[in-house]
């Protein structure tokens, strides 16, 4: 990790609700924004922000979504998403969200990140996988 990565780092991300972040089981008038599809959005605007602050061969899991999906976003609006690094401690880092769509507040709430050295996280599932083809039989 750079020494850039500190409490207090902000980022943005904006987008269009499109059809594969809908939910569909209510018919086509209530196809609204899928409380699964914001909290992968969230995932990815934090672990995009903190890849300006990872070094080469480093990348990041999450590890806690703590949200209120507190507002129904329509297909076709527009939704943006404000992460702020909440805390720093070693390789877990805390983020606070925040989102609207164009009419209201969507979304508040946490999530958590763990730095990861990606080769060494490959060897892990590597041998989970040996352990997991033995446990199969």
């Amino acid at each position: 990790m750079k020494p850039t990565l500190q409490s207090g780092l902000t980022a943005e991300a904006s987008f269009e609700v499109d059809r594969a972040r809908t939910i569909d089981f209510m018919g086509e008038a209530a196809r609204v924004y899928a409380t699964p599809m914001l909290v992968r959005d969230i995932e990815m605007t934090c672990r995009e922000l903190l890849l300006k602050h990872l070094d080469a061969g480093e990348d990041s899991v999450g590890t806690r979504v703590e949200i209120d999906h507190i507002g129904a976003t329509l297909l076709g609006m527009t939704v943006t998403l404000a992460v702020r690094v909440a805390e720093v401690n070693g390789r877990a880092v805390v983020f606070e969200v925040e989102g609207s769509d164009t009419v209201e507040p969507i979304v508040r709430g946490k999530h958590s990140r763990f730095v990861v050295d990606v080769a060494k996280t490959a060897q892990r599932l590597a041998a989970k996988a040996e352990k997991a083809k033995g446990a199969a039989r």
